[in-house]
């Protein structure tokens, strides 16, 4: 004997409206069920990620996403208001205030979150099911551009990049946590994400080309890759470029 189908009414608010068909967005959603169904699967069967979410409310009442759905409500779904806190309180804890994982589309963000000082793991053969692992084990925030990744149970914490832009992107993600004010430029190696170290000129000297020898004294050498790093004309070129940025993605109160 089949279950006798049910309906509930989904209004979504905001950016939420972005993984909604021109038709859906702004207009009450009707959803139809059978069975037991969690607030979190009817969202996710609409096309919206649970790390999207910010507040679900029922009339006067917030629900969780385990709540059970009954027939004939109405569900309001708001998206969180930015800027997001930072997932880790580095004055205490000690750790990096926020940490990145990307997925394999997102190769020129991870290099431009990295050259403002941010933890941002990429490697372009990393598959679904190892970015979901490295976000849940690591604590870090999934950035990614297919949001179907976003709705994988075990995921906390992520965002679906609206812009397909790098440089756009970067302001995306430098707003959603408010990261201008935390930003470290040249502190992280561009290529791998490793910290830099300050190295005397003496110890690279024989990988240096003979004008970078002549011309510079300060260098950085990345222990991971061995990547070194000075202020020359690639570092004059990109300094006015982060100082617009830093000046776009900072939110005055």
């Amino acid at each position: 004997m089949f279950e006798k189908q049910k309906a509930a009414t989904f209004l979504f608010y905001g950016e939420l409206n972005d993984f909604l068909s021109k038709l859906q967005r702004g207009q009450p959603i009707r959803c139809l069920f059978r069975g037991r169904q969690t607030v979190k699967h009817l969202i996710e069967s609409l096309g919206v990620p649970h790390p999207e979410v910010g507040c679900i409310r029922l009339g006067e009442r917030d629900l969780t996403f385990d709540a059970l759905v009954e027939d004939g409500t109405f569900i309001e779904v708001y998206p969180p208001a930015l800027p997001l806190p930072l997932p880790n309180d580095s004055v205490l804890s000690g750790e990096e205030p926020i940490r990145f994982v990307l997925d394999n589309h997102l190769g020129r963000l991870a290099g431009y979150l990295r050259l403002f000082g941010f933890d941002a793991v990429y490697r372009n053969d990393l598959q679904d099911d190892e970015l979901a692992q490295i976000s849940c084990a690591e604590g870090r925030v999934l950035l990614t551009r297919d949001h179907r990744l976003l709705m994988r149970a075990c995921i906390q914490q992520g965002y679906w990049l609206r812009s397909k832009i790098p440089r756009q992107q970067l302001l995306e993600v430098l707003r959603r946590w408010n990261l201008a004010p935390l930003a470290q430029p040249f502190r992280r190696c561009y290529h791998c994400n490793g910290l830099l170290l300050e190295v005397p000129k003496e110890q690279i000297l024989s990988q240096l080309q003979p004008l970078t020898r002549l011309y510079y004294n300060d260098f950085r050498l990345c222990p991971t890759c061995g990547q070194i790093y000075w202020k020359g004309s690639h570092y004059e070129r990109m300094h006015p470029w982060m100082d617009q940025v830093l000046r776009s993605a900072t939110i005055t109160p």
